[in-house]
């Protein structure tokens, strides 16, 4: 097998480094790229020549400059917008997106990791946990991050004491009971000297685990992916003579030719007739393949729509709720009315109540009547016409939306979709619900499945119960 070969059938992790200003993330990667090998040698020269001039002067290389890629950054010594740098190993590919530490920009940091597999917490042992470290680890369990990684910076700086380590170990591990994350990992490093990056550190004996490198090449994400629930959402429809050809990309589940898949949210039936890649025809389709389709039947589809196995079809519904993180300098209130960006649908929405405001601080539930820039909360929508979409616990893909504003058509917001208790739904929407399975049952398949069929076990369900 030939390298490109090689390098194509590796795995990919995507992994967000987050935490408060100056904890060091910028130079944590831009060691870990240096000390990987994934440094060109003319991009490590032009970072010398940015050391020399923006730079303490204390080394010839100022590792952060790697990856700092503004010159605002440069000059500044700090992180404004989400950096995404590429590298590999012989043993996996990585996309890392380097978020700012700043508090005004949160939103950035939560557009990073909308699509990370593990998240990379960075802690100045000198300071320990700040409010910073728990608003980004908060949002990484909210967007259903499920591994996190502690890594306890400039240890250096701390002489290598281990009781401090284990201080802030514990400090993190009370705050993430909370937050119900199971999946943690705390390593101690010195990102500027490269100690426990790639290689275990000798002046930290006491440290008896991997080095960060060799954790990321490892840790088992293949199981975080939905390959059970089939949802293709059709971004457009083609033609080719009398056949029509849905195009998309495979949002979760796997998909065969000769499956009896339904069309949402008209709940129309058909047959996959022909599934095709690239123009060549394929048997099956997984996420997160981008496919042509063809059914064995004329059905009305269009962009927006959504094909799901019949047997296991999501809600579909005009009420929604979700937590938000608001992006929005103009706060967002109830009876504001917003463009609602789910998949591939865009549909009017209404907000129609905010319920709380979330302290990331102590994570407890304040009543609010709106949420400014940065601040998360649960709220309920109402949109124009239905939307066919899953929990964000059980499904990341379609259990996520954002908000756009109508008259500059800006992202405000990101939304993440709860999953509900039938006890607290009102009797209204348990008869349209009940309504829904009738028509189904009547089709011959079953009921279309509540949102996110199992209840929160891991993120920020604890800041997502009902106050």
């Amino acid at each position: 097998m030939g390298f490109v070969e090689s390098y194509q059938n590796l795995e990919l992790l995507r992994f967000l480094t987050c935490g408060s200003v100056d904890h060091g993330k910028s130079t944590l990667i831009g060691r870990l790229l240096y000390d990987s090998r994934s440094v060109p040698d003319d991009q490590a020269a032009v970072a010398r020549r940015h050391t020399a001039r923006y730079g303490s002067g204390s080394t010839d290389l100022d590792f952060a400059m790697l990856v700092d890629g503004l010159r605002a950054e440069r000059e500044q010594g700090i992180t404004i917008d989400v950096a995404y740098r590429y590298f590999a190993t012989p043993k996996r590919k990585f996309i890392i997106a380097d978020a700012p530490g700043h508090e005004q920009y949160t939103r950035n940091m939560a557009t990073g990791a909308s699509h990370c597999d593990l998240a990379l917490v960075l802690v100045d042992v000198r300071e320990g946990i700040v409010e910073q470290t728990r608003r980004h680890a908060f949002i990484a369990a909210l967007l259903g991050i499920r591994h996190m990684v502690l890594a306890v910076n400039k240890m250096d700086l701390a002489d290598f004491d281990e009781r401090r380590f284990d201080e802030v170990r514990r400090d993190f591990i009370d705050f993430c009971t909370r937050l119900e994350v199971t999946d943690v990992e705390f390593i101690p490093i010195s990102a500027s000297n490269g100690d426990n990056l790639v290689e275990r550190s000798a002046a930290m004996p006491w440290y008896r685990g991997r080095p960060l490198l060799d954790y990321l090449e490892t840790v088992h994400v293949a199981s975080d992916r939905n390959l059970i629930d089939l949802r293709f959402p059709v971004q457009m429809t083609l033609r080719s003579g009398e056949t029509r050809h849905l195009a998309g990309t495979i949002a979760s589940g796997v998909v065969r030719v000769g499956d009896e898949v339904a069309i949402l949210p008209s709940l129309r039936r058909a047959h996959i007739e022909s599934l095709a890649v690239g123009g060549e025809s394929i048997s099956e389709a997984f996420a997160p393949m981008a496919v042509t389709a063809t059914l064995d039947r004329d059905v009305d589809v269009s962009r927006g729509d959504l094909v799901a196995h019949v047997r296991n079809v999501p809600a579909v519904e005009r009420e929604l709720e979700a937590m938000v993180v608001w992006m929005s300098e103009s706060p967002l209130a109830a009876g504001k009315e917003y463009l609602l960006k789910h998949a591939t649908a865009s549909v009017p929405c209404r907000v129609s109540d905010v319920r709380y405001r979330v302290d990331v601080q102590e994570l407890r539930h304040h009543s609010a009547a709106q949420l400014a820039l940065n601040e998360i909360g649960r709220v309920r929508i109402a949109t124009a016409r239905p939307v066919a979409f899953d929990s964000y616990v059980r499904n990341r893909a379609m259990g996520s939306f954002i908000f756009i504003d109508r008259l500059t058509n800006a992202t405000a917001g990101a939304g993440m979709i709860l999953d509900r208790e039938e006890a607290d739904e009102p009797a209204p929407r348990k008869l349209r619900r009940a309504a829904a399975s009738r028509v189904l049952r009547k089709r011959g398949t079953t009921a279309p499945t509540r949102a996110g069929g199992t209840r929160a076990t891991s993120g920020a369900a604890a800041a997502t119960r009902t106050s």
